[in-house]
């Protein structure tokens, strides 16, 4: 994990760069483009709401009982209201699923809605032959809140307070064009008076007014807060996943996992494989080349035994150059770490020889993968200070593992393991498909006493 720390460590600041510019900081692009997807399913969202509530509008109207003072023969502009309401959300719900809407279409759409739902509130004292006080009186007011409400399903506050404005606008006028076609003696100053007759009280609709912007207020700083929560989570998320390409999965998922904040120094004892790979003849290839056919060619390895390792319960620990460490049962404990990691090692070095023919067909250097494979207690602890920490593994398996690695030259074979992790791996449920070769007391350098050894696929 050191191999790429920088990396790590300038996606980890990325997603906790300060706010600068706008509130909320200038934000990568990929950033802006999962919001920008979010915005569109939210408006997405938004329009099948809306049509449902014109739909749900509709059904009341049909079942719900007529007013007693309305005549069978009395034009009612409701279903054409209703009609028109829903014909033309079903239209914006076409418009958003088929491409993003640009924001005109979205205000036009607030001020469409909120224009039908005043003007059938207006037509009510032309309905029912009443005085143009009369509409001011209408229940279907309240409706008003649910379109602003409606509006805070996008996580944009500035759509929220179009609503909210253009409803308190389009009051303000309704208002004004009812005092305008009144009497002048139709206005008063006695709430009875109002409340009992078709009178305009000036400040009844002052307060209806200022109900509405103080909603849209509220709502609006609601959303807007939500917006920056938004934002925020999308744009750690976005570098977390970034971040969480730079660590073993394994490791990155113990970290998210974590009940508890990670702490240096934190170990757990476990029964584990360890695994080390190494390509011989690299130094001499990457000699030859230029350093993007180095990259290219480690990459295409590495592409190869990845899958394997995981496929087989195993967590890569480390890139090291050339080479690879790779952890079974260390990060997570598992039932059979020891076979696992043989299994993977017989499936990578059958992986190699066409990793190798390949590399032949094109011309390039002959290159070789060498491996090793031990077993035995180790500790995955948590290294580092509170700035930052490396998980690892720590034992004698690993020494021992790398050690062996090494060896491979000295016996001219492609992965050794120790005669007790292949016993154990047996015990586990491993069958080798290639018979390994044993060796008797081979002394390995770094190693205090002879070990007996199993060669895979002996040169």
């Amino acid at each position: 994990m050191r191999r790429d720390e920088n990396a790590v460590s300038n996606r980890a600041e990325e997603a906790r760069a300060p706010a600068s510019g706008d509130a909320l900081g200038e934000l990568p692009e990929r950033v802006k483009a999962v919001i920008r997807e979010q915005d569109r399913n939210s408006e997405r969202l938004l329009g099948l709401v809306q049509l449902g509530i014109g739909l749900l509008f509709a059904l009341v109207y049909m079942i719900a009982p007529r007013p007693e003072d309305a005549h069978a023969s009395m034009f009612s502009p409701v279903p054409v209201a209703l009609a028109g309401f829903i014909v033309f959300s079903a239209l914006r719900l076409w418009l958003i699923m088929r491409a993003p809407v640009p924001g005109w279409f979205v205000a036009l759409s607030i001020f469409a809605d909120t224009a039908l739902l005043l003007g059938l509130i207006w037509s009510f004292h032309l309905q029912y032959g009443q005085p143009p006080a009369f509409s001011l009186k209408a229940p279907t007011l309240i409706y008003i809140f649910v379109f602003i409400a409606l509006r805070s399903l996008r996580f944009d506050p500035r759509y929220v307070l179009a609503a909210g404005l253009a409803a308190a606008v389009g009051w303000l006028v309704v208002t004004l064009a009812a005092i305008y076609a009144s009497e002048p003696e139709t206005i008063t100053r006695s709430f009875g008076d109002y409340i009992l007759g078709n009178r305009i009280l000036i400040g009844a609709e002052v307060d209806k007014i200022l109900a509405i912007l103080l909603v849209t207020g509220l709502l609006a700083f609601g959303v807007e807060r939500a917006k920056r929560t938004l934002i925020t989570a999308i744009r750690e998320e976005t570098a977390g996943r970034e971040v969480r390409r730079f660590l073993s999965r394994g490791v990155a998922d113990a970290i998210a996992r974590s009940e508890t904040l990670v702490e240096p120094g934190q170990a757990t004892e476990r029964r584990a494989a360890i695994m080390m790979l190494d390509i011989r003849g690299f130094t001499r290839f990457s000699t030859t080349v230029s350093p993007r056919e180095v990259v290219d060619m480690l990459t295409s390895f590495h592409a190869r035994i990845v899958p394997i390792v995981r496929g087989n319960n195993g967590v890569i620990d480390k890139f090291l150059g050339d080479g690879v460490m790779a952890t079974f049962g260390a990060v997570e404990p598992t039932q059979a770490p020891a076979a696992d990691a043989l299994n993977a090692l017989e499936a990578i070095l059958d992986e190699a020889r066409s990793w190798k023919d390949e590399l032949a067909r094109r011309g390039i250097a002959v290159l070789s993968v060498n491996g090793s494979v031990t077993s035995g207690t180790v500790v995955f602890a948590t290294l580092g200070n509170e700035d930052r920490l490396e998980y690892t593994v720590i034992g004698e398996a690993v020494n021992l593992a790398a050690k062996l690695e090494k060896h491979n030259k000295v016996e001219g074979s492609l992965a050794l393991v120790p005669a007790a992790t292949l016993v154990e791996a047996m015990r586990q449920g491993f069958r080798a498909r290639v018979a390994p070769r044993p060796r008797t007391s081979v002394a390995v350098a770094g190693v205090p006493a002879p070990i007996d050894l199993f060669a895979f696929d002996v040169r």
